[in-house]
């Protein structure tokens, strides 16, 4: 469960990422344009301190990215090179926007929404002390391909590996993300067709993506 506050940015989110973007090695759009929405889905973090948010973004005819998001109310440690930027939140205050793909808890939330069957996380704002449901902007669903024996359930709800510390992160047209347990691929443009994808695999739909894609995809080691 994702609780989500009424609130200003100042930057913007959408305004982060049109400064961001064009120098990620895995982005195809144009340099110095807006980028704007395509859908968004969010992974809840069990101990209620870090936000996770994965936009689907474009610029103008550009294809969409996928770019997961944490928010956090303090800098990571040793993350500096994933920083997205700073922004000033109405109800929280200053927050640091990482690349969550070097986030461990994001790492950890992909894993156990991938392999648990768990999917995105249900959202709500609170209004007047009471819970107000926001409805998804995506439909996600999880895949597994039944050639591969993936420990911890593959989507089925079975136990989930601790997956440990990111040990690595490479970053290239699409972001693989090592841990002590799994192997995420997060798929940097998602679009039907990309190839063959083995292992158990996030997939998702938006508004202009009628059919579903693959998002992302997590092997165990």
């Amino acid at each position: 469960m994702a609780l989500l506050h009424r609130a200003t940015l100042r930057p913007t989110k959408l305004e982060l990422l049109t400064t961001w973007l064009p120098g990620r090695p895995w982005y195809r759009g144009p340099a110095g344009v807006e980028v704007v929405s395509r859908g968004a889905y969010r992974f809840d973090d069990p101990d209620g301190e870090v936000g996770m948010e994965t936009m689907l973004v474009a610029a103008a005819d550009g294809p969409v990215h996928q770019v997961p998001l944490t928010y956090r109310a303090a800098p990571l440690d040793d993350a500096d090179e994933w920083l997205v930027g700073t922004t000033e939140h109405s109800a929280l205050g200053r927050r640091w926007v990482y690349d969550a793909c070097a986030d461990p808890v994001y790492a950890a939330a992909l894993t156990h929404a991938v392999l648990s069957g768990a999917g995105q996380a249900e959202q709500y704002f609170v209004i007047d002390g009471r819970r107000e449901v926001r409805p998804p902007a995506m439909t996600i669903d999880v895949d597994v391909d039944v050639d591969v024996d993936v420990d911890g359930g593959g989507g089925g709800g079975g136990d989930v590996p601790a997956v440990g510390a990111v040990r690595q992160v490479v970053d290239e047209d699409d972001t693989v993300i090592v841990t002590d347990a799994v192997e995420l691929v997060v798929v940097r443009r998602p679009v039907a067709g990309v190839g063959e994808v083995r292992g158990v695999t996030l997939r998702g739909s938006w508004d202009g993506q009628p059919t579903t894609v693959p998002l992302a995809y997590v092997r165990t080691r």
